[in-house]
């Protein structure tokens, strides 16, 4: 995708030339031990860093830690509630543009999970200091388009010398008080979509293995460039009772938490998961990203999985800049349906909600 191009262009192409204005550039990934959302620090882990910290006590605090989401959602009056998140991390892919452009998609897009609509961001950035400034200009570019593409103004941020190149931002944005998507929310009789295809990060795996197939890396980073701004618009009149995005824990992972904040038992379908182009290949040849590991150990013992191996590890992929994960009434799935099919719009209909606890994977 050239990312000078408006949002609506047709035209899509990733790569871009090997300088930046005449410079040559240096292989990102070759700076980074892992990227992208594969980077996260383990859920689990995560748990137990904040069972420790004590939730502010505050009336107007909509969501914070207790229990944490994809963002923090505080009230300003009965029409407004501001929206706050920030998420950063190492280069997934060697192009710069497509590396800032990616980043900033995965940050804008827990604003449009909670319901809300971007207003500002700003940077948050480490870079080596022997990097060209040529290569850092390309990657604030190609984020600045992105949160331009968002309705966002990107208004000034904080850098800082490091030794692995990092990138991301902090996004505010608004939301009214009563239409905010909570990830604890589903009900039993509930349908459960997906608005992207899963497999990002076993492709940048394969891609780093040497194994990826022809045009593989493409379809991914288009993925990855998309901001659910459009999937959220049109969810919006539908009232989801709960929607988070899939990132780095998986769809598994997110589906965990969905399900155990709701107190309901989560049935996914892996025949209906939909996949990126070779990912599933790729995951039958074994590919598998350090990030499944630890997706493994946060949700496996929540997980009752009765499908066979490769499809098991599609829905443990960590993903970056993924899709939502809703969940809403059986008697609205028809509409929304047609609203998202009208649009051009990717959703797939993965599972169901029940009494009960846990996730069960089923063929």
């Amino acid at each position: 995708m050239d990312l000078s191009e408006p949002e609506s262009s047709p035209s899509r192409v990733i790569p871009l030339p090997p300088t930046v204005h005449g410079v040559e550039t240096v292989p990102l990934t070759s700076l980074t031990r892992t990227g992208g959302c594969a980077a996260k620090y383990a859920a689990g882990r995560l748990e137990t860093l904040l069972a420790g910290l004590v939730p502010a006590e505050a009336e107007d605090l909509i969501v914070g830690l207790d229990p944490a989401d994809d963002a923090v959602v505080y009230r300003l009056d009965d029409e407004r509630a501001i929206v706050f998140t920030v998420d950063f991390f190492p280069p997934l892919v060697d192009d710069p543009r497509a590396f800032g452009a990616i980043a900033a998609t995965n940050a804008l897009n827990d604003v449009f999970a909670m319901g809300g609509a971007p207003l500002l961001a700003l940077s948050v950035a480490a870079f080596p200091e022997e990097l060209p400034t040529e290569m850092l200009g390309e990657i604030l570019a190609g984020a600045d388009e992105r949160v331009r593409a968002a309705g966002a103004i990107l208004a000034g941020g904080h850098t800082i010398r490091d030794a692995e190149p990092k990138y991301g931002l902090a996004v505010v944005g608004t939301v009214h008080p009563d239409a905010v998507w909570p990830k604890g929310g589903a009900q039993p009789g509930d349908v459960l979509f997906l608005t992207k295809a899963l497999g990002t990060g076993i492709v940048l795996q394969a891609v780093r293995d040497g194994v990826a197939p022809p045009g593989a890396l493409d379809s991914a980073v288009e993925s990855m460039f998309e901001l659910t701004k459009a999937a959220a618009d049109a969810l919006r009149p539908f009232a989801p009772n709960a929607v988070t995005d899939v990132t780095g824990f998986g769809l598994l992972g997110h589906t965990h938490e969905l399900a155990s904040r709701s107190g309901v038992r989560a049935i996914l379908d892996a025949a209906a998961l939909p996949s990126l182009p070779s990912a599933l290949e790729l995951a039958q040849d074994g590919v598998r990203t350090g990030g499944d590991r630890w997706n493994r150990a946060y949700a496996g013992p929540h997980v009752e999985s009765q499908v066979e191996p490769a499809l098991e590890a599609l829905a443990y992929d960590p993903q970056t800049a993924g899709g939502l994960l809703i969940s809403m009434p059986s008697e609205r799935a028809a509409v929304l349906e047609a609203t998202f099919s009208a649009e051009g719009l990717l959703l797939r209909r993965i599972g169901r909600i029940e009494a009960g606890a846990g996730v069960v994977l089923q063929q």
